[in-house]
């Protein structure tokens, strides 16, 4: 449980990557935007919501410096285009006190999500649209007051995307922001989103995957090890099933994150109600330091 002292300089050459890639594709058709959105942009942006994922465990700089875990997710916000690293740990520290609970995990899908999205068509549409249900669920599930902190987050955010328009112009915007919304659509690298929780096999909520996508995941695909210590960053995750192979190797798995998308679409068993959903008391929350105000 220490830091991953790979982390920040991983996340500041994929930020870089992406400044670059505004500047190189300022001059694109309309065509070619899209396609390097989805097939490298949508890599890059899909990659750096996971790496702040993995920081908002403060695992880039260690527990003992919360705000400089704060800023860095920020930081490798920045390409993703719309304000969203603050927001998330906000709700992720709930995912893991709340797994599955009603009203308080916001990453189970609504009952209306649950109703409409269940033919195969309309099933394909939702994996398209996850970007914004992601977004506007918690809005509607569990509404928290905005902090000083996501503020911040925004102006910043606000602040390189207007300096990147005036210095690239439009398409370099429309490029971060196509980047994130294809790359945390459909996408192989978003079946991460299904594999993870959605009961594929009755009794069982959590799932890992060990292929080679982790390499560009900051290991996400060790989901089941990932809620048994969160604070282990992941580059650190197979150390904890090789160290416990008895506890992880004889539970279900995934061996493909796009045939979990191709199984979610097409099996009938499968869809958004396809959750473990339960009823959670509110833990006692401690005092919050004068220090910790602002998050």
């Amino acid at each position: 449980m220490r830091p991953d002292p790979h982390l920040k300089w991983t996340v500041l050459g994929m930020v870089l990557a992406q400044l670059l890639a505004c500047w190189l594709v300022r001059g694109l058709s309309w065509r070619w935007l899209l396609f390097w959105s989805y097939a490298f942009g949508g890599c890059i942006n899909h990659s750096l919501t996971l790496a702040i994922h993995d920081i908002s465990h403060n695992t880039a700089f260690g527990t003992n410096f919360a705000s400089r875990n704060r800023w860095f997710a920020v930081f490798a916000n920045l390409p993703i285009g719309v304000p969203y690293a603050t927001s998330f740990k906000k709700y992720h520290v709930d995912h893991h006190r709340y797994l599955g609970g009603d009203g308080l995990d916001v990453d189970i899908p609504t009952d209306f999500e649950g109703w409409f999205f269940c033919t195969p068509a309309r099933k394909l549409l939702w994996l398209a649209l996850q970007p914004l249900f992601y977004s506007l669920r918690p809005l509607y599930v569990h509404p928290k007051t905005v902090t000083r902190m996501e503020m911040l987050n925004t102006l910043v955010q606000l602040a390189v995307d207007l300096t990147i328009f005036a210095l690239w112009g439009i398409k370099s915007i429309v490029y971060l922001l196509a980047s994130t919304f294809l790359g945390l659509g459909l996408h192989p690298i978003s079946g991460h989103f299904v594999a993870e929780h959605y009961m594929f096999l009755k009794g069982h909520e959590t799932y890992s995957y060990y292929g080679p996508l982790n390499w560009i995941t900051f290991n996400v695909g060790y989901h089941m090890e990932h809620h048994d210590f969160p604070s282990i960053p992941g580059c650190y995750l197979p150390l904890v099933r090789k160290i416990a192979p008895e506890y992880y190797d004889h539970l279900p798995q995934h061996h493909s994150w796009v045939k979990v998308l191709w199984d979610f679409v097409f099996e009938d068993s499968l869809g958004p109600y396809s959750r473990i959903k339960r009823k959670c008391k509110l833990a006692e929350r401690p005092p919050v330091s004068p220090a910790n105000r602002q998050s």
